[in-house]
């Protein structure tokens, strides 16, 4: 799991902007020398899908991190979107299965009891699929005929399929089938506890020693003015916290309960309120500060084990401006001393 080269990417959620700022920012980050992009798909939320495809046809260099959900799409249109995304960035993408959270598809009348299984399942489908394999299957999900085949060859039968896990079996399980995992690291002092069940499901696996992409999604708000910063951050925490794992939150002794009054106060729409309920605690479920000080709290993450950090949240007072302070100040940290890590 070690690696000479730690790899950042970053994430642009569409509170930042447009459809033309978000593909505008994918741009800026690859000529930054950010290794990785990720757009989010969530319901209701703009499209990654699209974004993904319009950032594929006007870059050249940064890696494309796609995310689906498992719930609302089929494994058959996730085999068909990677394949031509693929192609389009001639070999620049990978996808993700799975949730970061199960509360979200209960919005659409939908249960996440049997998400170990989807995922395990959809997983092998895809693979099977993109190797050209007539994926006539028995699941206790999924039961297709042998008519279910790709009628098209990717650019790759090998693109890089990485778990989204929530929870202990989840992380497990993305040790044991992905090709990577990408956990929320929230707070970067639980990326211990959230590492061992991934190197597990490793172990467990049929190709332990295998390269594996061990991405920790991280929420940062960087600024030179530290208040600025924790009050961008604070902003995430309420609406998002209690979505978080609450193994992870226990290391900071903190469980989904205590963000409650935040959350109702930020869905309220009273971001003063939702502020002043946070302890400092609670904010150490992010990074937030200076560069530098973004730099060190990080650190503990690639102690861990993590050899690709995924940066999001409020990012900074503006994107481009947070990007380019990760970009000059944070990365270089990491390239000039973990050069044995």
């Amino acid at each position: 799991m070690g690696t000479k080269y730690v790899k950042f990417g970053v994430r642009l959620l569409d509170d930042l902007g447009g459809v033309r700022d978000l593909v505008a920012l994918a741009q800026l980050a690859e000529r930054l020398g950010f290794d990785t992009l990720w757009y989010p798909h969530d319901m209701f939320r703009l499209n990654s899908w699209v974004l993904n495809s319009a950032v594929a046809q006007t870059t050249s260099r940064i890696e494309l991190f796609c995310r689906t959900n498992v719930y609302t799409t089929d494994p058959a249109e996730i085999a068909t979107y990677i394949a031509t995304l693929d192609d389009i960035a001639q070999g620049r993408a990978s996808v993700s299965i799975g949730l970061h959270n199960t509360d979200t598809i209960t919005w659409v009348g939908m249960q996440g009891s049997d998400v170990l299984q989807r995922v395990r399942e959809a997983t092998d489908i895809v693979r099977r699929l993109l190797r050209g394999e007539v994926v006539a299957y028995g699941g206790q999900i999924y039961r297709w005929t042998e008519k279910a085949y790709l009628r098209v060859k990717p650019h790759r039968a090998d693109v890089p399929i990485l778990i989204c896990p929530v929870g202990e079996a989840a992380l497990e399980l993305s040790g044991e089938i992905g090709d990577g995992t990408l956990p929320m690291v929230t707070p970067p002092a639980s990326a211990s506890l959230i590492m061992e069940p991934i190197q597990r499901g490793l172990r467990r696996s049929q190709t332990p020693g295998r390269r594996f992409d061990a991405c920790a999604f991280v929420w940062m708000a960087i600024s030179e003015d530290r208040d600025e910063a924790r009050n961008m951050l604070a902003d995430v925490v309420a609406y998002f916290g209690t979505y978080l794992d609450p193994r992870a939150l226990g290391v900071l002794g903190l469980t989904v309960d205590d963000l409650r009054p935040a959350y109702d106060r930020i869905m309220a729409r009273d971001r003063a309120g939702a502020r002043a309920a946070l302890t400092p605690q609670m904010l150490r479920l992010g990074i937030y500060g200076t560069p530098d000080e973004c730099a060190q709290q990080l650190e503990v993450i690639v102690q861990a084990g993590f050899n690709h950090i995924s940066i999001g949240g409020p990012l900074g007072r503006t994107p481009a401006e947070a990007m380019r302070l990760i970009a000059e100040r944070v990365i270089p940290h990491f390239r000039s001393t973990t050069a044995n890590v």
